[in-house]
């Protein structure tokens, strides 16, 4: 009997659904924080065939540990942390479980975006501290407003849709989108910039738009803008947007991913009232967990035939 093949996971379990479709495989898990060399001793022992991404990156190192390997499949829909031209170079199929946690982040996204509008912590924060500011606090109505949404994928169009259902007009920059919404009016950036009263980042993380929102960007915005962030924290020069909410420019701002994840502790927004944090949760719901797991698994097996075929 010829032994079974491995998959492993840059993780510490695998939904049990996604489980069952790779049950001819042996599952190896590496834990809830690898490191490059955990995830290359782990090749050189099961030489796996396929790794379901997790935590942590896979660059070259890891491939070249585990000549068998044919296809890299992300939990989750941002394949950033894997390094695609290694795995180019050396015939490696990447692919991302697309849309499966798209409902679990738009929803985050909202609740950042109201959370931002309606000063939701800080109010909380106060009511706690014994204060009553119902006669001097103003919050944000969202009604009327512009949203801006940079990236119109499905996690984007699902937010899109969230959005014009609290009347606010959605404009969108995605060069890659097609047939959108009647509701979404596509736009340049620089119209984004400029008539977007809240700007929200469903984009995936590339060379090209690396701090995408930097100070020039920011300055091109509207005093008082709001933004959200759920895709990744690269997307934004963090030093320019500290100083835009420090100055006003950014009334508020929404973050569930960061440039260095982890959070590195202390971190200047810790102690800015008008930037709400959250830990890169945004995807993280027990339906988004099944869902990405046999997103995952399916382009496992879908990859692996493909490279039976072509063998």
């Amino acid at each position: 009997m010829s032994p079974r093949r491995a998959v492993l996971v840059t993780g510490a379990d695998l939904a049990p659904q996604a489980l069952a479709l790779l049950a001819d495989f042996d599952v190896v898990y590496a834990g809830k924080t690898p490191q490059e060399a955990d995830l290359v001793a782990l090749c050189r022992q099961h030489d796996p065939v396929a790794i379901i991404v997790r935590y942590g990156g896979v660059g070259a190192a890891v491939m070249d540990a585990a000549p068998s390997l044919r296809v890299i499949s992300k939990h989750g829909s941002g394949t950033d942390t894997i390094d695609q031209e290694a795995a180019r170079a050396r015939g490696i199929e990447v692919r991302a479980a697309a849309g499966a946690n798209a409902a679990a982040v738009a929803e985050q996204a909202l609740a950042l975006l109201l959370a931002c509008a309606k000063s939701v912590v800080r109010l909380d924060a106060r009511m706690r501290a014994g204060h009553w500011d119902k006669a001097t606090h103003k919050s944000v109505e969202l009604n009327g407003r512009t949203i801006g949404l940079v990236g119109l994928g499905a996690i984007g169009q699902r937010f899109a849709r969230m959005c014009d259902a609290l009347g606010m007009k959605v404009i969108g920059h995605d060069p890659f989108a097609r047939d959108l919404p009647p509701f979404v009016r596509a736009v340049d950036l620089a119209t984004l910039w400029c008539e977007s009263d809240a700007i929200s980042l469903h984009c995936p993380l590339t060379p090209v738009n690396r701090e995408l929102v930097n100070a020039p960007a920011l300055r091109a915005c509207k005093r008082g803008v709001l933004l959200v962030n759920t895709a990744r924290g690269g997307l934004i020069d963090e030093a320019a947007l500290l100083a835009a909410v420090r100055s006003g420019q950014v009334a508020a701002a929404g973050l569930d991913s960061f440039a260095v994840e982890p959070l590195a502790v202390p971190h200047p927004f810790q102690a800015e009232p008008n930037i709400i944090l959250s830990p890169h949760i945004g995807g993280v719901t027990g339906d988004a967990y099944v869902n990405m797991g046999l997103g995952a698994a399916r382009n496992v097996l879908a990859a692996l035939e493909l490279a039976g075929a072509a063998g």
